[in-house]
């Protein structure tokens, strides 16, 4: 395929995104910010490599000065590689967010799933019970949503059955949001006149 001919395609895929999901996840960070919850990102593979790119733009990339007091708490949980493989070892790779949630997650609390496929075993295992532990789930989807689409409280779905364009939108839109934080972070931390 001929590089226009796949921007050509990226650009469809964007334009075929609800806008409203997308609104509607931001919402529902800037209210995690607001009342202090943590915001906990998982995923498989490239998911994985999202979720800790899209915690770290959410943790320090909303920020407007390093000594700015309240901050948005947010964690990826692909990124402690002992534990994850302690869990994947003793209790089963479909273990490795769930039981770090049970270590970490309040009531109140967001979990946001990164699955193409919308059904990776550990990822749903942590929504189920996420779910049933009084959290805010999100799920980020490609080609049908999967059982992620189902379950979780929201989603922001890009309907592509392509998993690299899949996971390069979810970046796209993991950018916007936390540009779109920053802002209102911004206005909210100015000085009162």
């Amino acid at each position: 395929m001929p590089f226009e001919e796949y921007l050509s395609y990226f650009n469809n895929s964007l334009n075929s995104l609800d806008h409203g999901e997308i609104l509607q996840f931001i919402e529902l960070l800037a209210n995690a910010y607001e009342k202090e919850q943590t915001v906990f990102v998982i995923g498989n593979g490239g998911s994985a490599a999202n979720a800790s790119h899209f915690a770290n733009d959410l943790a320090k990339g909303t920020l407007q000065s390093k000594n700015q007091r309240k901050r948005l708490r947010a964690l990826s949980l692909t990124d402690n590689v002992a534990l994850m493989t302690a869990y994947g070892n003793d209790d089963g790779y479909a273990s490795i967010f769930e039981q770090q949630l049970r270590t970490y997650a309040r009531p109140g609390d967001i979990v946001i799933a990164i699955s193409g496929s919308g059904n990776s075993p550990n990822v749903i295992g942590a929504i189920e019970w996420a779910n049933a532990n009084g959290m805010h789930t999100v799920g980020v989807t490609g080609f049908n949503g999967g059982k992620l689409k189902q379950m979780a409280k929201s989603t922001v779905h890009v309907p592509l059955d392509d998993m690299c364009t899949s996971e390069s939108v979810h970046s796209v839109i993991f950018h916007y949001v936390a540009l779109e934080l920053q802002k209102r972070f911004y206005a909210e931390n100015l000085p009162a006149a």
